[in-house]
């Protein structure tokens, strides 16, 4: 049982190379995914994701980009949120672009910061003819 117990966490365990040249002395390194974007700033962030939904060819791409954009400790810029819209609309999928909404207003601290993010893209929504879910209800 305890060699079944070690294996797992020898398995577990990040990668870990020595990087040798003839100049210097052996060096550990460890590659892990988590660091990929570890030190992106808001605005890279916000680059890299209206560039991916811009990119983004079928609804899978964009749902994809969604969930790993939401994923992230913080609320994604309107620019990024504009390009999805667009990306949602764009693969024809009228529901993805009602849910972004659904998405912000789960991250954001308060409805204050909701409503000014829906005031921020009140033109897009209307350019796209995108309603919330609440105003999905009312109307």
């Amino acid at each position: 049982m305890s060699q079944r117990i070690l294996k797992t966490v020898l398995r577990a365990r990040p990668t870990t190379t020595l990087l040798r040249s003839s100049s210097t002395p052996a060096v550990a390194v460890r590659f892990s995914s988590s660091d990929a974007h570890g030190q992106e700033t808001f605005e890279a962030f916000s680059e890299r994701y209206v560039a991916f939904f811009q990119g983004a060819q079928d609804l899978f791409e964009v749902q994809r980009g969604l969930n790993n954009c939401f994923a992230h400790d913080l609320v994604p810029s309107t620019g990024v949120v504009e390009a999805a819209l667009r990306a949602s609309r764009r693969v024809n999928d009228y529901a993805t672009a009602v849910r972004v909404f659904e998405g912000i207003k789960e991250k954001v601290e308060n409805k204050k910061q909701y409503e000014a993010y829906l005031d921020e893209l009140k033109p897009i929504r209307e350019e796209l003819g995108i309603q919330t879910k609440e105003e999905l209800y009312t109307s």
